[in-house]
């Protein structure tokens, strides 16, 4: 396969509907969406020539992780509904690449069995965690005791969820539960079941179904969204522990500047994947204003919409420093296992290579925002 879109049509001969509309459908009315995407052809690239790129060095170290490339594997739940083995496959396929993988939260398969994946690729491979802060801080503070435990390298707070947002193709479909014998593993087995918070809004652990019974749910959690959530609780997680700490899903050059002023160690400008407000912009169009409100006094990161390797220069070249790909990595995931993974990032590492030639770039660094245009 050569594109994105042809994974993504291998993928869905592939799933089940209504898991396919899971990993693919947005909020509400979708807008947002398509427009993660739309919004890259609306750019125009300028190439610069006769700057003798004939040697281009695609890495990056971002906190302390390397990464042979800037495009990063973004944090998907669920990778078992795509794939029987799931994030471990993921997880190979990443350090084969030698790219940073950002481990959800809401994966199928536990933080140490990922990590042990990855680490029968690569010595020590460069894996971040997504956290979803829950209101019992309790908790929240051993899930990070068990992804510090693992090896993991940072954590990735997801902030733009205080609930859950309404994605219609899942309510059509009645999904709301994953299949029985799959569980959100990294909430398994950690203390008992307490009531802490709005449950109203959460993420069910399969087999904690409405009717999953007493003694699972003695050994599985929900993820809970949490409406309460402000800079306390980012100062809180960042007392507990010495890993850098970044937070997913700013799209206001106020919230950027605040972030800097809190002393977070990173940003990435996401909207869901358009999953949670329907209509907010797209994650492109608003990261010019959100570089410049950081002045690059910490890393900015960018996900959502990225097809091509065109549209990773266009990221780079408006302020980003990675950007990281959610769906395409599923894609491959469904259509082809690990393979299909590592065809995904291999494909796009070709792509954004053969345009920062093209753009006259040796390294990511070199791209500037003169060389977009809309």
């Amino acid at each position: 396969m050569r594109t994105i879109a042809e994974f993504e049509a291998a993928a869905r001969e592939r799933l089940d509907p209504a898991h396919y509309d899971y990993f693919a459908g947005g909020a509400q009315d979708e807008i947002t969406l398509r427009d993660n995407e739309e919004a890259y052809k609306r750019l125009r690239l300028v190439p610069r020539v006769l700057r003798g790129s004939d040697k281009r060095d695609l890495s990056v170290d971002l906190l302390g992780t390397p990464s042979s490339m800037p495009i990063l594997v973004a944090p998907t739940a669920f990778h078992r509904l795509a794939h029987p083995d799931g994030e471990l496959v993921t997880a190979r396929a990443a350090a084969r690449a030698g790219t940073i993988m950002i481990v959800s939260m809401a994966s199928t398969t536990a933080i140490e069995d990922i990590a042990a994946a990855a680490r029968e690729v690569a010595p020590d491979p460069g894996l971040w965690f997504q956290l979803y802060l829950q209101p019992d801080l309790e908790f929240t503070e051993a899930i990070v005791r068990r992804a510090e435990n693992a090896g993991i390298k940072a954590f990735v707070v997801t902030v733009d969820s205080p609930v859950l947002g309404r994605r219609e193709r899942d309510d059509r479909n009645a999904f709301h539960d994953l299949p029985s014998g799959l569980f959100v593993e990294n909430l398994r087995n950690i203390g008992e079941n307490r009531s802490g918070g709005n449950t109203s809004h959460s993420i069910h652990a399969p087999a904690t179904t409405l009717n999953g019974g007493a003694s699972r749910r003695s050994h599985v959690r929900e993820i809970v969204m949490s409406a309460g959530l402000n800079w306390d609780h980012i100062a809180w997680l960042r007392s507990k522990t010495k890993l850098p700490v970044l937070i997913k899903g700013l799209l206001h050059a106020e919230d950027a500047r605040l972030a800097v002023h809190h002393g977070v160690a990173g940003i990435v400008v996401s909207n869901h994947g358009g999953r949670q407000l329907d209509t907010v912009p797209a994650t492109i169009d608003v990261l010019p204003e959100i570089a410049a409100a950081v002045g690059g006094a910490l890393p900015v990161l960018l996900d959502g919409g990225i097809r091509r390797g065109t549209d990773v220069v266009k990221a780079l070249a408006l302020g980003a420093d990675a950007v990281g790909v959610g769906r395409p990595v599923v894609w491959g995931l469904a259509a082809g296992g690990r393979e299909g993974v590592s065809e995904v990032l291999e494909m796009l590492r070709a792509d954004f290579d053969q345009a920062l030639a093209l753009c006259g770039g040796r390294h990511p660094a070199d791209l500037t925002p003169d060389q977009v245009r809309r």
